[in-house]
């Protein structure tokens, strides 16, 4: 593959890469950062990327190792997962698009990291089932399961349903447990 034709499709899957990003580091300082170094890791390491096989997937996953190993060494760190410290500092805006963003944040920084991260892998980056297990290293029923349940607990976190509602997002919604 030309470079040519490897860099413009980098530069296709940069929305999804950020996304996924932002949605996993709850920055976007962070998550520019994270784009960037994964798309230099890519093409530093464009040998590796097999013809073929889906390209997304194969930078979601230098993206997603790119964070795991960069939060494993912030470990020491006071972790402010939920926002406690940096609201004590900024003043946010007025606007209910930017509170109501913040609650999606909060419901998702309580979702277990694995459902989290099935739930933005499918959500956002539009990673096929398949493709998210492969990136996963699990099977699609642990997927389907893990994304069923994030669903079901990120809208229970946002009011949208109550403890006693099951989500069977597979079929059409809410139904009554």
């Amino acid at each position: 593959m030309s470079e040519n034709a490897f860099a413009d499709m980098m530069v296709a899957e940069m929305p999804y890469l950020r996304a996924f990003a932002l949605s996993l580091s709850g920055s976007t300082t962070v998550a520019d950062d994270l784009v960037q170094e994964t798309l230099v890791k890519a093409w530093t390491h464009t040998e590796s990327f097999a013809l073929g096989t889906n390209f997304r997937a194969w930078l979601v996953t230098i993206l997603r190792n790119t964070y795991f190993n960069q939060y494993r060494k912030l470990a020491r760190e006071v972790q402010d997962s939920d926002n406690t410290h940096a609201e004590q500092i900024l003043v946010g805006g007025e606007q209910e698009s930017r509170l109501t963003m913040q609650d999606v944040q909060r419901a998702l920084n309580k979702l277990p990291e694995d459902h989290r991260e099935i739930l933005l892998m499918i959500g956002v980056t539009e990673l096929s089932y398949e493709e998210a297990a492969q990136v996963c290293n699990i099977a699609v029923g642990t997927v389907k399961s893990r994304l069923n349940r994030a669903r079901a607990k990120l809208a229970e976190h946002l009011g949208m349903v109550d403890g006693a509602t099951n989500l069977d997002l597979e079929t059409n919604g809410p139904n009554k447990a």
